[in-house]
């Protein structure tokens, strides 16, 4: 059941949810880095929040702050299926008590039972509204986007505020700047995946001279390069940081996984007491085992994985 809105916006998102952060760096001992000199650290984000952790956290929060400055009292966003920015904007509705609604992709999931992922966002009060995948594609053209709109109206709602697919835009990225300001000093690579490339922009923009990103795409088809260059063009006018790029590590694309992959993460969670979430951080971890076997990290180099979520439902 949608929670009603409430009779005026709430203030600050921040005061109400109290974050820990900065998050913690937490030193790991894994021979297979060892045994070729590099220092493995992880970044704790999922620490973050229990119902907004990682990078949903440093991209919601400001989009938060601006719905609520701007009287919105409803938030509308996108995702798939299995979408972990649905099920935080969901959560985030619910402990402010907005309204919120998700666009998902898959009008042929209309009417059917709900996965655990999508029946979180129900629970928590999200209001789901299937679309088919062409028009998916299309949300970011604004007649399609005025056309869902008109479809999702409610008038005692007013205006929803639009947070983009994976909640990547100029307020999230500026909100992940303070992720590389966090780590300034701490390492000499920060690896983090990407999957809409927001985190990625605003952590480059924020390490220090000297220290490098590395992304590490979930989905295939090479155009996650373009989409940071014109995120950081749009937050910062211009490109921001030393970073880049590795497209090899996908499994196949977005929501896609191996049984050589799901071994890894259990082995890693086993062998260091670390949830590892499966469509993300999984493959950054495997990533960066991969790339250190290859030699791409010179012995001594302190190597910050992004841990940027926990595992799905």
């Amino acid at each position: 059941m949608t929670p009603p809105a409430p009779s005026t916006p709430p203030t600050s998102p921040s005061s109400h949810l109290r974050p820990r952060l900065p998050s913690p760096v937490e030193q790991v001992d894994d021979d297979r880095f060892r045994r070729h000199g590099v220092r493995l650290l992880l970044k704790r984000d999922d620490l973050i929040h229990p119902d907004l952790p990682g990078n949903k956290w440093r991209k919601l929060a400001p989009n938060l702050e601006a719905a609520t400055a701007g009287g919105h009292r409803t938030l509308l966003t996108f995702g798939g299926a299995y979408s972990n920015h649905l099920r935080a904007t969901a959560a985030a509705g619910r402990l402010l008590g907005l309204r919120t609604i998700g666009v998902v992709r898959g009008h042929e999931l209309a009417g059917q039972p709900l996965n655990p992922s999508l029946a979180r966002c129900a629970a928590d009060g999200m209001r789901l509204h299937f679309v088919d995948r062409t028009t998916y594609r299309q949300k970011r053209d604004p007649d399609t986007l005025a056309r869902i709109l008109r479809e999702v109206a409610d008038e005692s709602d007013g205006a929803p505020y639009v947070v983009p697919e994976g909640g990547s835009n100029v307020a999230a990225v500026r909100g992940c700047v303070a992720l590389g300001e966090e780590l300034r000093g701490k390492a000499d690579v920060v690896g983090v995946a990407c999957g809409t490339g927001g985190t990625l922009a605003g952590l480059a923009a924020g390490l220090d001279e000297g220290q490098r990103a590395l992304g590490i795409p979930v989905l295939k088809g090479g155009f996650l390069g373009d989409e940071i260059r014109a995120l950081q063009e749009a937050a910062f006018g211009g490109r921001r940081g030393d970073w880049s790029l590795d497209e090899r590590f996908h499994g196949g694309g977005y929501g896609r996984t191996t049984p050589a992959l799901l071994a890894f993460a259990d082995d890693f969670a086993q062998r260091h007491g670390v949830p590892v979430e499966q469509l993300y951080v999984a493959k950054l971890l495997h990533a960066l085992l991969t790339l250190t076997e290859e030699g791409t990290f010179a012995p001594g180099t302190r190597l910050i994985a992004v841990i940027t979520g926990t595992p799905s439902p």
